[in-house]
């Protein structure tokens, strides 16, 4: 009954690959001019974002079990699953906040870096991780805005017609998070390259 967008089917695992990617996967190269407390923030953070992830594959299963309940009229166990859904949409907001924190400590300790060029391509990394991390607490948002929606639907409030409108504000975000996600990670890619001196 209800459509999410491709995009939105694939947007968890090109997110998990993404952000520990670019947050996590490669930490060797903590004697060549990278503040240790930048290390450790990326560190920290990749294990957050590893959380986001796991957060948000149950997410994307529960509203699959909430569309096929949806659509065999057990409206009382959709609303169960609606209610256990939106608490792990307020944490992936939580995480989200947290995933914040580290990339601001990573900001603090980029005076720290001895590359310019490195410099600024960590700083543009950066920038393009907070406005995936805003983008991702509106994801969070309309989310949880959908699961009430839901809900609200299997109680017998309202129609089909605000659920597809938070569906497509959905769809949006994940667009956005996928293309600052893309930003993000050919920006720490360059960071990675140049301070490995390849």
């Amino acid at each position: 009954m209800f459509h999410f967008s491709r995009q939105t089917k694939i947007f968890l695992g090109v997110f998990a690959v993404g952000i520990v990617g670019v947050l996590g996967s490669r930490l060797l190269f903590s004697n060549a001019g990278v503040p240790q407390d930048f290390i450790n923030a990326r560190a920290q953070g990749a294990l957050i974002s590893q959380n986001i992830v796991n957060l948000s594959k149950q997410s994307a299963s529960d509203l699959e079990k909430i569309n096929e309940l949806d659509n065999q009229g057990n409206f009382t166990e959709a609303t169960n699953v609606a209610l256990k859904a939106i608490q792990e949409s307020q944490e992936i907001r939580k995480q989200a906040v947290e995933l914040s924190n580290q990339v601001s400590r990573m900001t603090t300790a980029l005076s720290g870096i001895s590359s310019f060029e490195a410099r600024q391509a960590a700083l543009e990394s950066i920038s393009s991780r907070l406005a995936l991390i805003s983008r991702l607490i509106n994801y969070s948002e309309y989310l949880n805005q959908l699961l009430v929606a839901l809900q609200a639907k299997f109680s017998g409030q309202a129609g089909d017609r605000e659920v597809e409108s938070i569906i497509n504000q959905i769809n949006l975000e994940v667009t956005a998070i996928n293309s600052f996600n893309n930003q993000a990670s050919r920006s720490m890619d360059r960071f990675d390259a140049i301070i490995s001196g390849r």
